[in-house]
């Protein structure tokens, strides 16, 4: 795992274009611009991580604080993992780093604000590395194949 640089962005954004764009595991605007996707992957966050094989990049992640403030200790992140390389345990190797980072950087907890329910390979993951759902929002995701589908907000004290 290593910091983003400047040469790996066409590379991470060839991973993150088609997730966001397909509307079913992030909030983002499927019609995201590349300058918006930069802006909140890399530019927004305390940093930028991707995991590669190489020099080619398998997945990334971000991490920062959830809130600002009093709720500054606790923080999020984000993670995708490229199409062909899933299923090889890179979002678990991810989230294991983010988790070592966000102790480094000061964190004291990581929560995950709106995990889509559909996504059972990602609940089941974060559950596998110790994360509990702390509350469950009804239809708050509109999935573009399930209409309005639950979200579940996972937390896990570092």
């Amino acid at each position: 795992m290593c910091l983003i640089s400047p040469e790996s962005w066409p590379s991470v954004w060839g991973i993150v274009e088609p997730v966001f764009r397909s509307g079913e595991t992030y909030a983002f605007p499927t019609d995201i611009s590349e300058a918006e996707a930069h802006q909140v992957w890399v530019e927004i966050p305390t940093a930028t991580y991707v995991a590669t094989d190489g020099d080619t990049v398998l997945g990334t992640y971000y991490i920062k604080p959830n809130q600002p403030g009093s709720g500054s200790h606790v923080c999020n992140c984000g993670y995708i993992v490229d199409r062909q390389a899933r299923g090889r345990g890179i979002a678990a190797l991810m989230c294991e780093h983010s988790q070592a980072e966000a102790l480094r950087f000061g964190f004291r907890a990581m929560q995950f604000n709106l995990v889509v329910a559909t996504n059972h390979t990602a609940v089941r993951l974060w559950q596998r590395l110790g994360f509990t759902t702390v509350g469950r929002l009804p239809k708050a995701f509109r999935h573009p194949q399930h209409s309005f589908v639950d979200a579940v907000i996972m937390y896990k004290w570092l």
